[in-house]
């Protein structure tokens, strides 16, 4: 699936452009960014970009939402004006690349046709409870950082949050450290204390925030104010936003469904970890059969030397025996970043509810 996504958006992506920048009149060098010299240093979504995530991501659940980011870079600002989803592959892999990439190709033709934004700028995903940390995304965060201007740059969304009325949105793009080591396709012991990778420092934080029109301020102020100017209780019911009492709701399963993600994260781990150690005792044993080989083979040749006989020559062994290499911990650090953000969730959701107990309680011995 993963690989099958990439690849799609790589067909669809255009290479990058080596023809020289058209010039532009030095007043405006510092805006128009031709040569994409000015880094990204804040993201910024519209209010309709939200709104669009939001409501794709609560459609897909409880699977990944999956969308293509459209926008410009200004002034080391990405504005993003505008988002269209992905639609889900089948089980075919080569007919869903090829049909993902004929969608892709003709979404930003007609955006195009309409003299719309038209230039992809990253991608969106959702997750639940904070936990974006998954291959798929970090294979199409590759696929962008290296046919997009300044790399393009991954929103997530935690749709778990929408529901508490919260918009949970962050930006991040790769660090130049993974990105290295994923080029290499090493991820061994050694590399990652060569790069000092980590589940932080896979990627890295760009800040974010949302732009919202004054109109649809004006108008969201307007639906949540009573349409009658009576004081009667009774007219609170009459805006067409009424306000919204779920923030006080007890109900524990929130808590008991991220725990149990907790738990399964720890299984998932333990389950890696175990593979890891099969492998590294296989390669420990064959690493001992061909010690022990190449020291019969000296002292053999020292034997035949104290005789006066030639010495045998050295053994490949390689050839005789299949070391395996040192597999992959990339799954195990993604899984420990799954585990560190379900476990802020939980935290942060005990902390919150614990306050609340404490708040209904208080209000009971009343």
């Amino acid at each position: 699936m993963a690989t099958s996504m990439a690849a799609a958006i790589a067909a669809s992506m255009p290479a990058a452009q080596t023809a020289p920048a058209p010039a532009i009149p030095p007043s405006m060098s510092k805006v128009i960014d031709i040569e994409g010299e000015i880094p990204i240093t804040t993201v910024q979504l519209d209010a309709l970009v939200v709104t669009k995530i939001v409501k794709h991501s609560s459609e897909a659940h409880p699977t990944s939402a999956l969308g293509l980011l459209i926008g410009i870079d200004l002034d080391g600002t990405l504005e993003i004006s505008n988002v269209f989803p992905l639609p889900s592959t089948n089980d075919d892999e080569d007919k869903s690349t090829k049909a993902l990439a004929r969608y892709q190709a003709s979404m930003l033709r007609s955006l195009k046709e309409v003299q719309a934004d038209d230039a992809v700028v990253g991608f969106y995903q959702s997750n639940s409870l904070g936990a974006f940390f998954r291959q798929s995304l970090l294979d199409l965060q590759v696929v962008h950082q290296d046919r997009l201007r300044h790399g393009g740059v991954v929103v997530v969304h935690d749709a778990s949050q929408a529901s508490h009325g919260n918009a949970a949105f962050r930006a991040f793009r790769l660090s130049k450290t993974f990105l290295h080591a994923y080029r290499t396709g090493k991820f061994n012991t050694q590399s990652l204390i060569d790069h000092k990778l980590t589940f932080s420092s896979i990627v890295d934080e760009i800040p974010l925030r949302i732009r919202t029109n004054p109109l649809l301020n004006a108008f969201l102020n307007k639906l949540t104010k009573p349409s009658s100017p009576s004081t009667s209780p009774a007219s609170s019911s009459s805006a067409a936003l009424p306000p919204s009492f779920s923030p006080l709701d007890l109900n524990s399963v929130p808590l008991t469904q991220n725990l149990s993600q907790v738990l399964d994260a720890l299984d998932d781990y333990k389950t890696e970890e175990g593979n890891l150690a099969y492998h590294a005792r296989q390669a420990g044993r064959e690493k001992a059969r061909a010690e022990a080989h190449m020291q019969k083979r000296r002292e053999e040749n020292a034997l035949r030397t104290s005789q006066g006989l030639a010495p045998l020559p050295e053994d490949d062994v390689s050839r005789l025996f299949k070391i395996p290499p040192e597999p992959s911990r990339l799954e195990s650090i993604l899984l420990l970043g799954q585990i560190d953000a379900y476990s802020k969730s939980l935290a942060e959701g005990a902390s919150v509810g614990l306050v609340k107990m404490y708040a209904a309680n208080a209000n009971s011995s009343v």
